[in-house]
């Protein structure tokens, strides 16, 4: 299953956005243009649908209505969005999940509707009888609620399991440092390495080699890649390195560098599970060849995975075998950012049939206009 098509209405920096997506989507626009945002829209539903999570935590996480409603949207208008869901063989949606959200003046949260389709069947259309009876169900939505998602719980597992991965190597060396250890999930690497625990032992073997295999390529003298737990059962991870005097030396994860981390993390995530991923800038900190391999390599190994990832980068955007479908330009204008795929561009559309890449085509319409009047200090 995967995210055909997304509807968003004062949503973050979208005051209305309608578009359908791919297997791999690829997020590029300028800085501030609603990248991280469109990628948390995602987050948001999963937040909903997790075990633990629900709706008054996923917006309060995020500081309110107030937060995530549409800066200039009107305080009495709706946070609306619709998400359809697709199997890769079927041409119309499986499911569609929609619900609309406003604050009142008992509740910081409440929903205006919450509809839910299969196969283009109308299953839950709330506020219904009961609701309207009892303003307080509309504080929950069904989609979080076992006792009420069960013609559609699909959908509720495919959400709650979707994977959000930025790692931020410091917290994945010092996960003691993070201001939020309440925190359970592996967005910026914190608990990487509980998670690498808590993998059944063949499993995280058979994960490991394959990192191994990559790293040997990607990071100079790199031999092996070794799980261990120390004498008070705490989970590391130890590079093995041979240097040119052909001495091995071993350094644990808190002395690998910023890229070989990230690179641990994107390989991992992407042999992990066949859930939703989304990544932010998996780019950072690694040098632009070995970057310019992403785009294949995802292609390799997500399916049957659908990924989302949001990207600066002109070496992984070189690679011709991105399409124009594939990849969502973000545009901030005076009515909110503008979402479009690059392939309904006319302009991009025809340098891409002309043979070149979304980089050459495409990627000079996220900078910003000013730079190229002035320079940035005078």
């Amino acid at each position: 299953m995967k995210v055909s098509r997304m509807v968003l209405k004062n949503l973050f920096n979208f005051q209305s956005v309608d578009v359908l997506l791919a297997e791999r989507v690829f997020l590029i626009g300028a800085n501030a243009s609603g990248k991280s945002n469109l990628l948390d829209v995602f987050r948001l539903v999963h937040d909903i649908a997790k075990t633990g999570g629900g709706l008054q935590r996923a917006v309060s996480t995020r500081g309110g209505l107030s937060s995530i409603r549409y800066f200039t949207a009107p305080k009495s208008s709706p946070v609306e969005l619709e998400i359809h869901l697709t199997d890769s063989a079927a041409k119309i949606p499986n499911f569609k999940y929609a619900i609309g959200l406003k604050q009142t003046k008992n509740h910081p949260v409440s929903l205006v509707y919450e509809r839910v389709w299969k196969d283009n069947h109308l299953l839950i259309d709330r506020p219904d009888k009961e609701d309207k009876q009892d303003a307080l169900r509309l504080t929950q939505t069904y989609l979080e609620q076992i006792s009420m998602n069960a013609a559609f719980r699909e959908i509720a597992h495919f959400f709650g399991a979707a994977l959000y991965l930025h790692i931020v190597p410091q917290l994945l060396r010092h996960p003691e440092a993070s201001l939020n250890p309440s925190v359970s999930e592996n967005a910026f690497g914190r608990t990487f390495l509980k998670q690498l625990a808590e993998t059944p032992a063949k499993t995280r073997q058979v994960r490991l080699n394959k990192i191994e295999q990559g790293l040997r390529i990607t990071v100079p003298q790199f031999k092996r890649l070794i799980y261990i737990e120390d004498e008070t059962n705490t989970p590391h991870l130890e590079a093995v390195y041979e240097s040119w005097e052909q001495k091995r030396v071993s350094l644990r994860e808190n002395r690998f560098s910023d890229g070989t981390l990230r690179l641990v993390g994107l390989f991992w995530s992407l042999l992990e599970s066949e859930s939703l991923l989304l990544l932010e800038e998996p780019e950072l900190s690694i040098n632009g060849r070995i970057v310019k391999e992403f785009g294949p390599l995802i292609y390799r190994l997500q399916s049957p995975r659908q990924v989302i990832l949001s990207t600066h980068s002109w070496d992984l955007l070189s690679d011709n075998g991105i399409a124009g479908e594939e990849v969502l330009l973000l545009t901030p204008t005076i009515n909110g950012t503008q979402v479009e795929l690059v392939s309904s561009i006319k302009e991009v559309r025809q340098l891409l049939e002309a043979g070149l890449s979304i980089a050459d085509a495409a990627l000079s319409r996220t900078q910003p206009p000013a730079l190229n009047q002035q320079s940035l200090f005078q």
